[in-house]
């Protein structure tokens, strides 16, 4: 992923950058129940992974972060509207702690048979990473509380 921050708070991250990031979503039965006694899960793990591995597999891979009020936005709009899908749009700067919030409440979106998202932890870089719980939510909604695969609520202007 590629990202920029626009506040002023890390100078060095004005300029669009990229990381190979790594999120670890961990997940839990969200209805409390046990284990299924034929076949000893919860679910089948194909199955409980499989919404989230597309999400991050076909919005998530090679886009770019940017703030809800980063020029940029404006500048795609204007002159590449068919990449819009591919800007993940956070409230304010998209650092680290705010998209592993909104990855949090993405997962609970996405999560199907009973299960619940109960920790995230986004790895920028071999030495920073974010944690977040049920009580680090993202603010207000947005395309991390619909369960679908969008990662902006940009409409194309054509």
């Amino acid at each position: 992923m590629g990202h920029r921050l626009v506040s002023g708070a890390a100078p060095a991250c004005r300029v669009p950058h990229g990381h190979d990031e790594v999120v670890t979503v961990d997940i839990a039965a969200g209805d409390g129940r046990g284990l299924d006694p034929e076949t000893n899960m919860l679910v089948e793990f194909e199955r409980a992974k499989g919404r989230w591995f597309e999400f991050v597999d076909g919005s998530l891979d090679h886009s770019f972060h940017v703030s809800d009020r980063d020029p940029l936005v404006g500048w795609f709009r204007e002159n590449e509207p068919e990449l819009l899908p591919s800007l993940l749009v956070t409230p304010g700067d998209p650092t680290t702690e705010v998209r592993a919030a909104c990855y949090f409440a993405k997962a609970n979106a996405l999560l199907e048979d009973g299960l619940a998202c109960v920790r995230v932890e986004l790895r920028e870089t071999p030495t920073n990473a974010v944690e977040i719980h049920g009580s680090n939510a993202a603010p207000g909604d947005g395309w991390w509380t619909r369960p679908d695969f969008t990662i902006n609520d940009l409409a194309p202007e054509i």
